[in-house]
């Protein structure tokens, strides 16, 4: 069985910390992958039309209907971001709007998801003077509703103004680490 990985960028950047991070960590996990550059997808946000909340399904009909079918069967979701005023990127947030649909599912209409039991990881970089703890916060709630159980420790390189992540070693390290995780190895 091939494992499935969907991994939500949330950055502009195409060759930035974030995307070192992404290209990093897909060396090292199995299977196949669904990178969804939250920048470039044709995703819009969530318009609150309230149609979930009567059935489960979204009424925007533009990329995220894909990814929707994909989070239906992937074993894994990565979320990156770099970390803007302490908090995941605007486009990321626009994308995560949409995820309104499993909450609407789940607690409006009092169904089951239709979503496999996945593992998550966050990664998440930033130069600024700011915390990572509220960014780590909204991914982790994200990555909860779309029926993740378990979420790898926040992997952060939180000095880039500085360092650049590729000299990071602890951070590279946890990639490794994390690739063992999602690859089927319980979290210990």
């Amino acid at each position: 069985m091939k494992i499935k990985t969907l991994i939500i960028n949330g950055s502009p950047r195409k060759n930035g910390d974030t995307s070192f991070l992404i290209k990093n960590l897909v060396e090292r996990v199995y299977g196949e992958f669904k990178i969804v550059n939250t920048y470039t997808a044709n995703i819009s946000p969530c318009i609150d039309c309230r149609r979930c909340r009567e059935k489960p399904e979204c009424v925007i009909k533009d990329e995220m209907q894909d990814v929707y079918k994909f989070l239906e069967v992937c074993d894994n979701i990565v979320i990156a971001s770099p970390i803007y005023f302490s908090e995941l990127t605007g486009k990321l947030l626009d994308f995560a709007s949409r995820l309104q649909m499993y909450f609407s599912q789940k607690y409006f209409l009092h169904e089951e998801l239709n979503l496999k039991s996945k593992k998550g990881v966050v990664l998440l970089v930033g130069g600024g003077t700011g915390s990572s703890q509220k960014a780590y916060d909204t991914a982790s709630c994200l990555l909860k509703y779309m029926n993740t159980k378990q979420i790898y420790p926040l992997i952060c390189s939180h000095n880039t103004d500085c360092v650049p992540v590729a000299e990071d070693k602890a951070v590279i390290e946890d990639i490794e680490k994390a690739a063992v995780f999602l690859n089927g190895s319980d979290l210990k």
